[in-house]
Formats: structure tokens, C-alpha cells, sequence
């Protein structure tokens, strides 16, 4: 990068004691003193920790019990008409985004070991939401459904809640109208008890460890690989080491089209939506659990996923005129942001119990980076700018 910033020379002397010996590295690299991030370097790598567990469904930390604990894969809106702010929603590991009808977007939330006080609103359930929840061996919440989908989880055996008023129940504080619909971290673990959903095993994304994380963010932020040319119109073979902001257009509503901006601060995306709207949601303590309204008992913060992956899909109108089908099986093109830049690439996902997989242009299957997940699914005849 030729700019006249201030070079700070970051000189990183790592001793790591082998049972051949020790050996010593020393890597020096010329980083802009203004993109420094202020990350702690891990005294103890986690490759030579033999007692570290990691989550499938994140990639951080966890204990050995939390790595199979029950997960919830819960159906939640995103329409103007009462769906926002969601709640909890922060907590979620993997967040899917896709068009539900007439342009308005809707999230499958996964969630493991969730703590918060509020989660929802709960909405109904389409199909190819149910075919990417089906990797995570989660229970399935939501609010009745389309017909194809009420019948694959009839006939796939899955752990199924719809509206229940036991795990569930209604908030009539603030404008939600229907969407007035949620659960909490208590009711979910009740639910499991009761049920017998005691453990899941998660078949997640391919993720790094926070230690490899760490290095790749330092790699990645070397001067050099930031001087950077822009592809063609139309060319995804190129990596882009630096970006700064994403632009995901699921179709012409500025409402439900998305902007995701890098935070070198938080090593993050901060999400808003193209009219300019930062996408806050309620994030709820868990001292405040009870079946309390979301507006009552959270503060209000600004999503900020760790990675955000985009899979271009094949998108119709179904045969009503105003649903949306969306193809889950085969392949297509990909983007993989995380630790401040992209990663161009292909999504494959096989049959409906298989995880998405996704490569880079060399044909290697990207590692994600740890922390919380936005997958966005954007129709063919949507657009991603970056």
C-alpha cells in the first residue's frame, strides 16, 4: 500500500517447547500503525493444548459436555411489520438469510448453549430453510410452515417444535402484531429435558481454530498483500486480501438489502441495511429469564458476525405466485469474508443431511474463521459488490 501513513515494524518472538527440544520463531511484519488490530497473542497455541474443545457449530472454545449439547434451529422474520428487532439473536453460531416472500428476507437461526432471555420472533418454516438446518441435528422451532416442509419433517425424523405454549408464548408489548411469538433459553433447555433431546452432533463448517485465526488475520494484514487490483466485471478467481465493506442485494428493496462493513477494531462485520438502517437486535441477559417481552427486559446492539459467506442459488417463484423455491442441492458461486478479506469460491452441498462445503479456486475447502456466521443465500438475480 503507497500512502504516507506511519509504519509500525510488529516483531512477534513465539517459544514453543517441543519434546526434541525448543525451537524459536521470529517473524517481523510492516503493518499500518492505524490497521494494527489489538488482539492479545495467545500464550499457549492451541495446537499443543490437549485439553481444548471447540464447538462444531462456531469453531470457539467450549468445554466437553458444550460441544454436544442440544442445538435449536429456530425460524426467525425479518419484515417491517413487528419482526424487528429480533431477539437474541446475537447468540445465534449460524445465521442463514434467505428471501421468504415478496422480497422479505428471513433468518434460520442455529443456536447451542444460548443464555439469553428472550429469543424470537418464531415464524413459519420453508423447506430449503429445513434443508440447511438438517446438518446441525437440531431441534426444529418454528410456527407451522409451508406444506412441503410440514411433510419432510413428518417423514425425516426430526426433533420438531411448532407453536407450543409450554416452550413458547406470546409478547404483547410494541407493535409486533403476529410477530409477537417467543421462546428463551430456559424453555429450550426444558423442552430437551422433557423430550429427550439431550445431545446433538453437529455437522458444522469447516472451521480454524481461534490460534490459526489469529495468525491468518496477522498474515493477512502484511503491507504488501494489500496493494490489490480489482478483478474483471464478472471474474470471481481473484482474492481480494482487503475489504472493506460488502454489498448483498437479495433484490430492488433497499429495506432488506444488506451492507456489511469490516471493523479492524473487533475483527467484524458491522451489519446495516442499504437504506442505511444498522441492524440492531435485542440482546437479552439472562438474569431477566421468564416469559418477559424483549422490549422490557434487553438492550438494543448492533449485529457484528465474525464471518459472512455468500452462496449464489437458484431462485423461483413457487407455483402460488408469492412463496419462494430455492435449489439447496449442487453447487454454485461463493464469497467467504472473514479476518478483513475475501475469499472467492464454490459451495457444494450434496444431499440434504450433508454440510454446505466451501472451496476456493484452487479447489482447497475453506476453514472459517471462529465466531458467529451470516450465511447469506442471494437469488441469481441478485448481486454481490465488494
Amino acid at each position: 500500500m503507497k500512502n504516507s501513513k506511519a509504519w509500525l515494524i510488529l516483531t512477534i518472538i513465539g517459544s514453543i517447547g517441543l519434546v526434541a527440544g525448543i525451537g524459536c520463531i521470529v517473524a517481523t511484519f510492516f503493518i499500518p500503525k492505524e490497521e494494527l488490530p489489538e488482539l492479545e497473542f495467545p500464550r499457549i497455541p492451541s495446537a499443543v493444548r490437549k485439553d481444548a474443545f471447540y464447538s462444531n457449530l462456531t469453531g470457539l472454545e467450549t468445554t466437553e459436555s458444550g460441544k454436544t449439547a442440544p442445538t435449536y434451529c429456530i425460524q426467525t422474520p425479518n419484515g417491517t411489520d413487528g419482526g424487528r428487532p429480533q431477539a437474541g439473536l446475537d447468540q445465534a453460531g449460524v445465521v442463514f438469510e434467505a428471501i421468504a416472500e415478496a422480497g422479505i428476507t428471513r433468518f434460520a437461526a442455529i443456536y447451542q448453549n444460548p443464555t439469553s432471555a428472550v429469543i424470537g420472533p418464531i415464524r413459519s418454516l420453508r423447506l430449503y430453510y429445513l434443508e440447511w438446518d438438517t446438518p446441525f441435528d437440531c431441534t426444529i422451532v418454528h410456527a407451522g410452515g409451508a406444506n412441503d416442509a410440514l411433510q419432510a419433517l413428518k417423514t425425516g425424523s426430526y426433533k420438531d417444535l411448532t407453536e407450543n405454549y409450554t416452550y413458547m408464548y406470546r409478547s404483547n408489548m410494541g407493535n409486533r402484531r403476529w410477530n409477537n411469538l417467543f421462546t428463551n433459553a430456559t424453555l429450550l433447555a426444558q423442552l430437551s429435558g422433557d423430550r429427550g433431546y439431550t445431545k446433538s452432533e453437529v455437522n458444522g463448517f469447516a472451521r480454524m481454530t481461534p490460534d490459526e485465526s489469529w495468525h491468518d488475520l496477522i498474515d493477512n494484514s502484511v503491507s504488501e498483500k494489500l496493494v490489490i487490483t480489482e478483478p474483471a466485471e464478472g471474474d470471481i478467481s481473484e482474492v481480494k486480501p482487503s475489504v472493506s465493506e460488502i454489498k448483498v442485494r437479495f433484490g430492488s428493496s433497499p429495506t432488506f438489502n444488506v451492507i456489511y462493513k469490516y471493523n479492524p477494531e473487533t475483527n467484524s462485520y458491522d451489519r446495516s441495511y442499504e437504506n442505511g438502517t444498522a441492524h440492531e437486535v435485542y440482546s437479552c441477559p439472562s438474569e431477566a429469564l421468564g416469559k418477559v417481552s424483549p422490549e422490557g427486559a434487553c438492550i438494543l446492539k448492533q449485529l457484528s458476525p465474525s464471518v459472512v459467506a455468500i452462496m449464489m442459488v437458484s431462485e423461483k417463484k413457487a407455483d402460488d405466485g408469492y412463496h419462494e423455491n430455492i435449489t439447496t442441492l449442487g453447487s454454485g458461486n461463493a464469497y467467504v469474508f472473514q479476518n478483513g478479506r475475501a475469499i472467492a469460491g464454490t459451495w457444494h452441498k450434496t444431499t440434504v443431511r450433508d454440510q454446505i462445503k466451501f472451496y476456493s479456486m484452487d479447489g482447497a475447502e475453506i476453514q472459517m474463521a471462529p465466531g458467529q456466521t451470516f450465511v447469506e443465500a442471494v437469488p441469481n438475480y441478485g448481486s454481490v459488490a465488494y
